[in-house]
């Protein structure tokens, strides 16, 4: 009997990066995966409402092989009696296009995957915290628990083998440590109904901001002390306060949290010359001690059809979609927040990770002559509340 390649076969020796990425989204019991020649999509979503996105790059891995199999056949048409024109046309004449790609789709429990990845990636957090938990306040750093038996070099000894042999087969995980294998198989469902996308109009983008991801989750956390129901996000480029994030609708009283903006365009204090540099930057310096800015980009551009004085953005979401969030505010080094003119609000984390410690084999290096972090994306995508919509 001759032996069939699989799909994909993926080979981690990091897989406490691979736990970290998929529980950003672990929100929803069952996640829809997408295999790809560039790495595999995880997608949540719940209620239509709120949709989570995470890529695990094929850079995650230590070996990446996707072998894309047939498109399934198309359904056979259905018989219609020709109309007269059709006589006169020749099938064979018919312009032919190429196929598109087909990469496979199945649904998985995610809350069973996570629990396998935990069996060994949990270990793993102490020798691979990343480029991203020391460079963020508060973050925990590994103690002095090390011992001979948590050294990188027993670590070469660990991997995490992921396995999709044919459609409809299960999902096969192995994990290897020290002589040890588990292989867990998770059963794989057919789609239903297609995944539920939120769209992002790229092209009507009326907000972006990009900072420090945990300047987010701190002011989420404070908000959330007041349990309130509804986020309202605000946003003006000429007014104050320029960003800020409150809570309303709550058992307790509102709150919000307001963010500096620095200037783009630096003032000069009334008679002083225009030219005069010491000045200019006694100025900056001024306005960085009682502004310091905490957004990287900073981009307001509100609808021309707004009312009067209208450069404000104000938008209201459920605050308890927002928090499901939080995992990956936690865990990412910067945010880009965007809105189009719909309402819809992205939030996209960036995360570092030196997913190659103990595997120098095929790693990048910096140009400081190190290894160089891997960079994963998660994203999330949130509905509007509408101005009538009552929030329970």
């Amino acid at each position: 009997m001759v032996d069939v390649e699989p799909i994909f076969t993926a080979v981690s020796s990091n897989a406490h990066h691979l736990y970290t990425l998929l529980q950003c989204i672990g929100f929803a019991p069952k996640a829809s995966v997408q295999l790809t020649p560039d790495g595999i999509r995880f997608s949540v979503e719940e209620t239509r409402t709120v949709q989570g996105l995470a890529f695990l790059d094929k850079a995650l891995f230590t070996s990446y092989t996707f072998n894309p199999p047939p498109p399934p056949p198309p359904p056979p048409p259905r018989a219609a009696a020709p109309t007269p024109d059709e006589h006169n046309h020749d099938d064979t004449d018919s312009p032919t296009t190429d196929p598109t790609p087909y990469y496979p789709c199945f649904e998985i429990s995610l809350t069973a995957l996570l629990e396998t990845l935990k069996i060994i990636g949990i270990n793993d957090s102490s020798t691979t915290s990343g480029g991203s938990g020391s460079s963020r306040a508060g973050s925990v750093q590994p103690g002095p628990s090390h011992s001979a038996f948590t050294t990188p070099a027993l670590l070469l000894d660990r991997s995490c083998t992921l396995r999709y042999d044919t459609e409809g087969s299960p999902l096969s995980i192995t994990l290897t440590e020290t002589g040890i294998k588990t292989i867990c198989e998770l059963t794989t469902y057919e789609p239903e109904g297609g995944e539920v996308e939120i769209p992002l109009q790229r092209d009507a983008i009326i907000m972006k901001i990009i900072m420090r991801s945990a300047w987010l989750h701190n002011a989420i956390t404070e908000l959330a002390a007041t349990n309130p129901a509804t986020l309202r996000i605000s946003a003006s480029a000429t007014q104050e306060p320029f960003f800020a994030l409150s809570g309303a609708g709550g058992s307790f009283s509102e709150s919000s949290v307001e963010f500096s903006v620095e200037n783009q365009t630096p003032t000069i204090a009334s008679g002083a010359a225009a030219n005069d540099g010491h000045d200019e930057g006694a100025s900056r310096a001024k306005r960085a001690r009682l502004a310091p800015t905490v957004t990287e980009t900073f981009l307001v551009s509100p609808l021309s059809s707004s009312s009067s004085g209208g450069s404000r953005i104000r938008q209201d979401y459920r605050f308890k979609a927002v928090q499901k969030a939080s995992r990956a505010m936690a865990v990412a080094n910067k945010v880009s927040i965007r809105g189009d003119r719909q309402g819809v609000l992205s939030l996209q984390f960036m995360i570092e990770s030196d997913v190659h410690a103990g595997n120098i084999s095929g790693a990048k290096l910096s140009a400081r002559g190190g290894l160089a972090p891997v960079v994963s994306f998660v994203d999330f995508r949130f509905v509007p509340l509408l101005d009538d919509e009552e929030v329970l």
